[in-house]
């Protein structure tokens, strides 16, 4: 059995993962540079010298998810969509992220986030959804003026597939309730295929000129139908469902260098849009 003075030995000498460490590994993956202007990347919460014990992955900070990440003991919540958005002008508890922001910092609880970063970085959000349905040759849909690697949106190759089993695949694919998609659309055959994770309508035209059959995004409005339906196969499974694969991303990046880090996805976690 080993004495004190070897357990001390052991402690020095295990690698401790620090917060920024984190940071910085998710960033070498999808670099703050490349978030939209609107965005709030990076952390939000901590100290990011403080020793990662274990981290909470999510798409969205809630009071539950708080919550499942203090009874886990987990010090890092590592989220898609950033807790604080807009910027606080106060901290009174007056609203759920107040409430949040002062409950983390109470329990020493660091909160990160990669938004539209992760959303842009090659093998990002896009195209973690196009792995799921085995779309091939994929290329960047809406690319950064100075990378062809990166930007918004995937466009790639699929089995040509009749549209109504193309459209049953992606709703069991992504566990959509009510998938709405465009009825009047012609094609009859879906072999080249858009997508966009989170709210992708405005690379609706796009996918058009790029002669998409479909385009498979969250959050497409009314008009989007009525506007583009004529020209492509429009499939809405809503922006949770497209984005919940963001939690995989962040595990996949940080367990390829740190393999022993303690990693849980939440049990609290669900979508905030029910369907009757």
């Amino acid at each position: 059995m080993a004495g004190p003075l070897e357990i001390l030995e052991a402690i020095k000498a295990k690698k401790t993962v620090t917060v920024g460490d984190i940071a910085r590994t998710i960033e070498d993956f999808a670099p703050k540079s490349l978030q939209e202007s609107y965005d709030n990347t990076g952390l939000q919460i901590g100290d990011p010298n403080m020793t990662v014990y274990a981290a909470l992955l999510c798409l969205d900070v809630t009071e539950d998810i708080l919550a499942e990440a203090i009874q886990r003991q987990c010090n890092l919540i590592i989220t898609h969509h950033p807790l604080i958005f807009k910027g606080l002008k106060s901290i009174t508890g007056r609203t759920p992220i107040e409430r949040i922001a002062a409950e983390a910092i109470r329990h020493n609880i660091a909160i990160y986030s990669a938004h539209t970063n992760l959303d842009s970085a090659w093998e990002g959000v896009s195209h973690e959804m196009a792995h799921a349905l085995d779309i091939t040759d994929i290329r960047v849909l809406e690319p950064k003026a100075d990378d062809a690697a990166t930007g918004l949106g995937v466009i790639g190759n699929l089995r040509p597939t009749p549209k109504m089993e193309f459209l049953r695949k992606v709703k069991d694919t992504f566990g959509v309730k009510a998938m709405k998609y465009s009825v009047q659309s012609p094609q009859l055959v879906i072999k080249h295929v858009a997508l966009c994770g989170g709210a992708g309508a405005s690379l609706i035209s796009l996918a058009v000129k790029e002669n998409a059959d479909a385009i498979i995004t969250g959050d497409v409005k009314y008009h989007d139908f009525t506007a583009h339906g004529l020209d492509i196969l429009i499939a809405d499974i809503g922006h949770y469902e497209s984005e919940l694969c963001a939690r995989k991303i962040f595990s996949r990046i940080i367990r390829e260098k740190y393999p022993d880090l303690v990693l849980y996805f939440p049990d609290s976690e669900q979508n905030p849009i029910g369907v009757l």
